[in-house]
């Protein structure tokens, strides 16, 4: 795990129902110093919190945000339960596998409208595996199991007629450790997430199959909206400090914001320069690529919610008969505030 603080110092409005309007930029948030986690920080999938945090949105809202970045969303889902983070930037479908265990965890913000997955073939087998038909027996890279990544690559194969378990799913993590897995041989496909996939293509090692960069490929693969990346916390933390909740909300808006308008160019000077692989035209490229994947209004919209709960119904025998309140996963009144 790579720990890193990230200081911030004052700033703006917040959410404190029942203060007239020109109390909210006097309100202090109840918790300053805020814990969030995340998993693989450098890939495009979050990069509305590597904005957030570069561009000091954090700071203009008055918090100091330590961001802890583990080796994929599962593993931050989990610091989460364990109570080592307050609040997680992760997959939409996190929320609803916690309401199912009795674990009141809900979104705040959406951050991406599509998944941005991609699965992809290593190029030299790709005359024998052509669709997700042909994964059987095969190895397939993902973030880390359990993740988002995993996941679609076996929602991927149940959709083809295949069962989740037909594969090894293998984790390879997010970073550089995901391309040389690839190139090494250790997996034949990678469910993976750019700059990754677009380092993997640029030096011709794989051959995409399935691409949800795009609203096009989403719908392809899902029949419609697919809710990604959000920012999500446990009811009890939300509860307790609404200020905060308002002023992390506050500054993703801000990013968010700010990514429908961005060059690719100015992007790639704004993240750490070890974000791009080695290959910084090659990043703008990836991040060209993956900007229409981000959310445009902060807020999961209820077809995307229940496409992801059938994804998961699929997926998952402990979800197939589960009664989820769909509503009770994400909280839309931050971001009504924020964008207000």
């Amino acid at each position: 795990m790579e720990r890193r603080t990230f200081l911030i110092g004052t700033g703006a409005a917040a959410l404190a129902a029942g203060i007239a309007p020109n109390a909210f930029a006097q309100a202090k948030p109840e918790k300053s110093k805020v814990t969030l986690g995340v998993g693989g920080k450098p890939l495009l999938y979050y990069l509305p919190l590597t904005i957030a945090e570069r561009k000091g949105y954090f700071k203009e809202e008055g918090l100091e945000v330590e961001i802890n970045d583990f080796g994929g969303g599962a593993k931050s889902l989990q610091a989460l339960i364990g109570g080592s983070v307050d609040v997680v930037t992760g997959a939409y479908e996190h929320t609803i596998r916690m309401q199912a265990k009795g674990q009141d965890v809900r979104a705040i913000t959406e951050l991406g409208r599509f998944p941005a997955i991609v699965i992809a073939v290593k190029k030299d087998k790709a005359d024998k595996i052509k669709s997700a038909a042909d994964f059987k027996g095969l190895k397939i890279g993902v973030t880390a199991p359990g993740s988002s990544t995993a996941l679609m690559a076996q929602y991927a194969m149940v959709k083809a007629g295949l069962k989740p378990s037909d594969a090894a799913i293998i984790g390879v993590g997010s970073g550089a450790s995901g391309v040389a897995a690839m190139q090494k041989g250790e997996i034949d496909i990678i469910s993976h997430l750019d700059p990754v996939i677009a380092k993997l293509e640029s030096d011709g090692d794989i051959v995409v199959l399935i691409d949800t960069r795009t609203e096009a490929g989403t719908r392809a693969l899902f029949g419609g909206s697919n809710p990604a990346a959000t920012l999500y916390s446990k009811k009890d933390f939300i509860d307790a400090n609404p200020v905060t909740t308002q002023r992390l909300v506050n500054a993703f808006v801000k990013s968010l914001k700010c990514l429908q308008t961005a060059k690719p160019e100015d992007v790639a000077d704004t993240v750490p320069p070890e974000y791009h692989l080695g290959d910084k035209a090659l990043y703008i490229k990836a991040v060209q690529n993956s900007l229409e994947s981000y959310s445009r209004t902060g807020i999961v919209p209820p077809d995307g919610m229940t496409s992801v709960m059938d994804m998961l119904k699929q997926l998952d025998p402990e979800l197939k008969d589960a009664k989820i309140d769909l509503a009770a996963t994400f909280d839309d009144r931050f971001v009504k505030k924020a964008s207000s």
